[in-house]
């Protein structure tokens, strides 16, 4: 057999981030080249500070570094003053963003302890106004951002977008000799209100500095298109966000696929996955799906890797499947105390294999690894150690003592007498 010397190796890295100017949001800076940013929303009522403080401290614990909260009338507006308050006094410091549609300008006039209290305002172009109130009350809201001195989000969203605007558009397609499709000029539409509103809040006299852009669409291949082009026509910092993704595996899929293609060409400063949770169900799986997307691309770290195999015919006890769950959940619980105690913690990689194919050699490729017995192989665990065997588990404490050994490995390589290893 002959072995052929590739000409040309293909580069996998992830096409260099886009520049954008950044934007201070109460201390976390967007685009400018920092960090992707996770963000996320609460869907309490705001005028609820028990619960909506809540909610937004256990964003905050899972990593959210920016959550947004519905101002929708006066009572959540006297209320976000409130919630600051207490938020600071749990020491939970994330900046909030006021979500504002149809009189947010009159609830920033009437609410300025609101206004103060808020790290950003998120702006609508399509329901800020109507006609000839349009640009009156984005002025208003534009002007409340300077006064205070915070940044805005133009979010631009096609259900509910600028319909006078989509109509002049789709009017001039139509005496085009070759019109395009109505799909085409929704884009178009959408990027150009978020291109015109910021131009409008630029002339007012808010800094570029203070101006980040969202186009949210529903549709993986819209979503797509549109941030290219934006990205193309501005250099102001942009938010991703595929809005209505869906419940579970769905949304999932659908905010990974859309982001992960848009920040693999290096488009999006900041992220949120916005995700339909079940009845009463946990908030935070958003933020934990944003940092696993950012992670697995390789663009952030933030808590421990934990490789296991998926298991087949050879791996019929669950032992390997119970040790995985149980070390990976371990980790994200313990991370908001890690990352102080531990820095560097978030790069460990832990390595939970069930039998001999490729546990040794997946294992040994883990800071710590252990490679479980699979059907009918001798029932002990090699556990490897920056890539060296140094102990066999036996008996029925396997899962136990290697949890221990973790532990134990993270305190001696993240702990405070780790400077001399």
């Amino acid at each position: 057999m002959t072995i052929q010397t590739p000409i040309d190796f293909v580069d996998a890295d992830p096409s260099p981030r886009r520049q954008t100017v950044g934007v201070d949001v109460g201390g976390v800076i967007v685009g400018g080249g920092a960090p992707v940013v996770v963000q996320s929303m609460t869907n309490t009522d705001t005028a609820d500070v028990d619960a909506t403080v809540a909610q937004v401290a256990a964003l905050a614990k899972a990593g959210s570094e920016i959550v947004r909260i519905t101002v929708d009338r006066d009572e959540a507006a006297a209320a976000v003053p409130r919630v600051r308050e207490r938020l600071d006094r749990l020491g939970v410091h994330v900046p909030l963003v006021g979500d504002f549609h149809y009189i947010g300008h009159k609830l920033l006039a009437d609410h300025p302890a609101c206004a103060e209290a808020l790290a950003k305002y998120r702006i609508n172009p399509g329901n800020v106004g109507f006609r000839e109130k349009r640009d009156r009350q984005f002025t208003d809201i534009v002007e409340m951002a300077i006064r205070w001195n915070k940044p805005v989000r133009i979010g631009v969203n096609w259900g509910s977008l600028d319909q006078e605007l989509l109509t002049r558009l789709m009017d001039a397609n139509s005496a085009l000799p070759v019109p395009r499709t109505a799909r085409a000029v929704t884009r178009e539409a959408i990027i150009q209100s978020a291109l015109l509103s910021a131009e409008l809040a630029e002339e007012i006299g808010l800094g570029r500095d203070r101006i980040i852009l969202s186009a949210k669409v529903s549709q993986v291949q819209d979503l797509i298109a549109v941030y290219r082009d934006l990205s193309r026509r501005t250099d102001r910092a942009l938010h991703l966000g595929l809005t209505e993704a869906g419940m579970g595996s769905k949304g999932i899929v659908a905010s990974s696929a859309a982001m992960g293609i848009l920040l693999q060409e290096g488009i999006g400063d900041t992220i949120r996955v916005s995700l339909t949770p079940k009845p009463g169900g946990d908030r935070t799986q958003e933020v934990q799906v944003a940092q696993e997307l950012l992670q697995t691309m390789g663009f952030r770290q933030f808590v421990p890797i934990v490789a296991a195999c998926p298991g087949c015919g050879r791996t019929t006890s669950t032992v390997f499947q119970e040790l995985a769950e149980t070390i990976q959940a371990d980790l994200r619980r313990n991370m908001p105390m890690w990352r102080e105690r531990y820095p560097g913690v978030e790069t460990l990689n832990v390595a939970v294999m069930g039998c001999i194919v490729n546990g040794p050699g997946e294992s040994k490729h883990a800071d710590i690894g252990i490679s479980l017995p699979g059907t009918g192989e001798t029932p002990a665990a090699p556990v490897f150690v920056d890539g060296k065997k140094t102990v066999t588990l036996r008996g029925p404490a396997i899962a136990a003592d290697f949890q221990v050994m973790v532990a134990d490995y993270i305190e001696r390589r993240f702990g405070s007498g780790s400077a001399g290893m």
